[in-house]
């Protein structure tokens, strides 16, 4: 194996995976062991959904019942179609083990070449909540990050149900060119998003399942992070999704950054059907159908995630807007009022292109240089504002080039970052209270050259602990567990009341707020990351 693969073999563990790689827990006694509270484990394990019986497991005070399916397996003629009901089955399904993860390579196999992990027999949910609530409680809905990766069962939210009393749903979504083709060959009204057809597919699941679960189908939180984030700024803009979640949380995905459009994404779909033999939009669909699952996984994907880009639309496999499923740009109907109406929690972290920037070049043995620097971000952001910007962010200004780089994109915020930010918080603040924030607390870690502060992902792992094997979970100092206590009361106070609570502000009145272990304050993006700068260089961008 190669130098190279194994660096971003890593960089996928530090950028896709951060979230959950290394997820603590603030409480090192574990749960009761089912049996504890002196009834038969059998209690309450068993959940009632329309299409059957299904089985988890239970302890004093918690359920977890996984791998529910919630649509049909999307394979054979299935497969880029919208997401159709799943049979019924007689019996008791067992839902004490996580599904399939969804196609994907996130990491080499043996051979050094990336592996193909999951199945496309995929689509299928997970459910946390008390053993017994008194009440209909809120639910909430997490789309995960990680873009061409990840699995929501390996997000582990006892924390966020124990201490807010709520139930979480975490699901599996098509991946890659298998939930993201727009090919012109294919008839469907979901194509070129059909991951976003099955996140809906989900919701109307929890709209018709949810009560024998212990959750309120009147309150739903749709929450993503990152590519999961892209994904709610999309349901916000997406007519089908109207009235199947009650409020919405976006961590680290601007909504102003546009996803593909329709013309580009046929025009890539085109491209990558005739690299898979399947040239024409005339028998394109069977050709493409017939092909095994692991020739559609890891397309356009080459140098991902290392790959930089200036802008979220230019990376493979995202939302397709001007299609029936997403008519407009998330943040063209959130400015004309056609987006869902509902109470808002959107926010970043401070240092959102660290760790990216550490990978595409500490990570590989390639620091950049200061010689090059002032190359990438002509590279980056053409010629002319490409020069404009090495001035504003001199290099020696930061701790290396590497993080000088990291700043610049990370403040212009096209891809993940701040300066985009504030035209959501001001298009959304038309309508149902929206709040804003800044989470800065520092990792502490170093990669190469380049400090990650406040890195992607930095935030999510003070809601979630890890399910990955093997993984030990480290004990969070006392003013970190402090912390995600906030946090996660913060999350599901919202998700209660559409309010996070009086100590923080409405963004149109109280502006954004800065949290860390530090304690609360007000944060200002637009001087923090000087996005009066980005501004002058496109205005229409912000």
């Amino acid at each position: 194996m190669n130098r190279t693969v194994l660096a971003r073999a890593g960089l996928l563990l530090l950028v896709l995976l951060l979230v959950i790689a290394g997820c603590g827990t603030d409480s090192p006694p574990g749960p009761a062991r089912p049996g504890e509270s002196g009834e038969p484990a059998e209690v309450d394990a068993v959940v009632s959904t329309r299409a059957g019986l299904v089985r988890g497991v239970v302890t004093d005070d918690h359920r977890r019942v996984q791998a529910v399916p919630y649509a049909a397996a999307p394979v054979g003629e299935l497969r880029w179609r919208s997401p159709s009901p799943p049979a019924p089955w007689d019996g008791i399904r067992d839902g004490t083990r996580a599904a399939n993860p969804c196609p994907q390579t996130w990491a080499p196999g043996p051979d050094g070449r990336p592996a193909v992990q999951g199945a496309e027999d995929c689509l299928y949910l997970n459910v946390d909540g008390p053993r017994r609530p008194a009440r209909p409680l809120p639910v909430m809905l997490f789309l995960h990050g990680g873009g061409t990766a990840g699995q929501g069962g390996l997000y582990d939210p006892q924390r966020i149900t124990r201490q807010g009393q709520v139930v979480v749903v975490t699901i599996n979504y098509r991946l890659g060119a298998l939930g993201f083709l727009a090919h012109p060959g294919l008839d469907d009204p979901a194509v070129g998003n059909f991951g976003l057809a099955d996140q809906q597919a989900a919701l109307r699941w929890v709209r018709d399942n949810i009560s024998a679960f212990g959750g309120d189908p009147g309150n739903v939180t749709l929450w993503g992070e990152s590519a999961g984030g892209f994904a709610t700024c999309a349901q916000l803009a997406a007519p089908d999704a109207r009235g199947l979640f009650h409020r919405a949380i976006v961590q680290s995905a601007p909504c102003a950054n546009p996803v593909v459009t329709r013309p580009e994404a046929h025009r890539r779909a085109v491209e990558t059907a005739a690299h898979l033999g399947c040239p024409g939009p005339a028998d394109a669909s069977a050709c493409l159908r017939a092909l095994p699952a692991d020739r559609l996984v890891g397309l356009r994907e080459a140098g991902m995630p290392v790959h930089l880009s200036a802008t979220i639309a230019s990376m493979p496999w995202w939302p397709v807007a001007g299609t029936p499923l997403l008519p407009q740009q998330p943040l063209d109907a959130l400015r004309s009022g056609t987006a869902a109406d509902v109470p808002l929690i959107l926010g970043s972290t401070r240092d959102e292109m660290t760790a990216r920037v550490a990978a595409r070049y500490d990570a590989e043995g390639t620091p950049i240089t200061a010689e090059q620097y002032p190359h990438v971000l002509r590279e980056l952001f053409g010629p002319a504002i490409g020069t404009r910007v090495a001035v504003a962010y001199p290099a020696d200004a930061h701790p290396s080039p590497g993080a000088a780089l990291a700043a610049t994109l990370g403040d212009h915020g096209g891809g993940v970052g701040s300066c985009t930010q504030l035209p959501v918080l001001e298009a959304a603040g038309d309508g149902a209270p929206v709040f804003g924030y800044e989470f800065t607390e520092s990792s502490g870690r170093t990669v190469g050259t380049i400090p990650l502060g406040a890195a992607h992902g930095a935030d999510v792992r003070y809601f979630f602990d890890s399910t990955m094997p093997g993984r030990p979970r480290p004990v969070r100092p006392p003013e970190q567990a402090a912390l995600a206590e906030k946090l996660i009361g913060w999350w599901t106070t919202f998700a209660r009341t559409g309010q996070p609570g009086p100590d923080w502000p409405d963004a149109t009145t109280g502006g954004l707020i800065d949290i860390s272990t530090r304690g609360v304050g007000t944060a200002d993006l637009a001087v923090r990351h000087r996005c009066d700068f980005w501004r002058s260089l496109r205005p229409r961008d912000y």
